[in-house]
């Protein structure tokens, strides 16, 4: 995530923070001094908060390490405002590893919360933790607020609100009875309803709460499309969809060929070939950027993308489909017995998945 800063690793996985956590902590500084707190108390409240973006990053390792269990790598974790994110290759699709992942986090703030409780009172009535808590955070009530914010975090997080934790549990839950995608799209929908009274609440209580809120109806509908777009792939190979009519530019002509190329068609990506061979593939936005820094005399060799994609023929689409998309700005070389038999893109993908989901429609409705 750009923006952000490295500050170790744990379990060989990256540890960011990102810089707008520095604006939550000058925010904190401004309330509380702003309530007539002094340095002491303000310090508190800043490590208060600090141990509790701690919880942040345990929760997220509780989701990688259930994650690993499953042969899944997450490729870092990062600290933000309004939590932590952990970027994992991908999600488990069976229904009892995305059960036993999306469950990992809350469990740990429970955990946290039980193992906290054990060296702590808690007050018996709301009259006395409510005394406890006014004055702020300070060294008598430090390890009461931690406990308490664990265990709203584990409640919070299990809030069937896709695609936090909560709703990934009831997607897990919902594909033990149905397909994927129709879990997905269902969990989806019930996220995005809570979302509003996300916002709706925030307006009066906490801007955060519009953030979450924002980041479930947005999350919800990217993640239900992705799945329903995979599941329309489901039977078919990479060669129900190889292009093969598609561009090429000789290594070694210039940046001018290839910005004529694109001026005078809708192609947006190259496969690059010397002596017949593929040797690289450029796409618009890279042709655009050589002729900006390099000039539109430059060779193609020397502004092309080395880095060759290949897909086997034969492969299932749904299985290639992460690969595809997280390669959606390169042209994609297709195999089969060892020769390049056509290439592939997101955008010849996308529009199979189009045609494929209106030639289904019609064949429902006509049943």
């Amino acid at each position: 995530m750009k923006g952000s800063f490295k500050l170790g690793k744990i379990a060989d996985i990256g540890i960011f923070v990102h810089w707008t956590f520095s604006l939550l902590i000058l925010f904190i500084i401004f309330i509380n001094y702003r309530s007539g707190q002094n340095a002491t108390q303000i310090a508190w409240s800043i490590v208060f908060i600090l141990s509790i973006f701690v919880t942040v990053v345990m929760h997220e390792l509780g989701h990688a390490l259930a994650a690993k269990r499953y042969h899944i790598i997450t490729k870092d974790i990062t600290l933000l405002p309004i939590g932590g994110l952990a970027r994992l290759e991908k999600i488990p699709e069976k229904p009892i590893e995305e059960l036993i992942v999306a469950i990992a986090g809350p469990f740990v703030n429970i955990t946290l919360a039980l193992i906290t409780g054990i060296f702590i009172t808690i007050p018996n009535t709301s009259e006395q933790l409510m005394a406890e808590l006014e004055t702020g955070v300070n060294a008598n009530n430090f390890f009461l607020n931690f406990f308490l914010v664990n265990f709203w975090l584990a409640l919070f997080n299990l809030i069937p609100a896709f695609p936090m934790d909560g709703g990934r549990i009831l997607r897990a839950l919902l594909s033990f009875r149905m397909q994927r995608n129709t879990a997905t799209r269902i969990s989806a929908r019930i996220g995005q309803f809570l979302a509003l009274g996300f916002i709706l609440f925030g307006f009066f209580t906490s801007p955060i709460l519009v953030f979450i809120g924002i980041f479930v109806i947005i999350g919800a509908q990217v993640e239900a499309d992705y799945t329903e777009s995979k599941f329309m792939l489901k039977g078919f190979k990479v060669h129900d969809v190889v292009m093969k009519d598609y561009p090429k530019i000789d290594a070694n002509a210039t940046v001018k060929t290839a910005v004529a190329l694109v001026l005078n068609s809708q192609n947006k990506n190259f496969l690059i070939i010397e002596e017949g061979t593929p040797v690289g593939t450029l796409n618009r936005d890279q042709i655009i950027m050589a002729l900006s820094k390099k000039g539109e005399e430059e060779f193609i060799y020397n502004v092309m993308d080395r880095n060759l994609i290949f897909l086997d023929a034969n492969s299932l689409l749904e299985n290639v489909f992460e690969l595809i998309q997280l390669n959606k700005s390169r042209l994609m070389l297709v195999m089969e017995n060892n020769e390049v038999t056509g290439t592939l893109d997101i955008e010849n993908l996308m529009e199979f998945i189009l045609i494929n989901e209106v030639t289904t429609n019609k064949a429902h409705d006509k049943n």
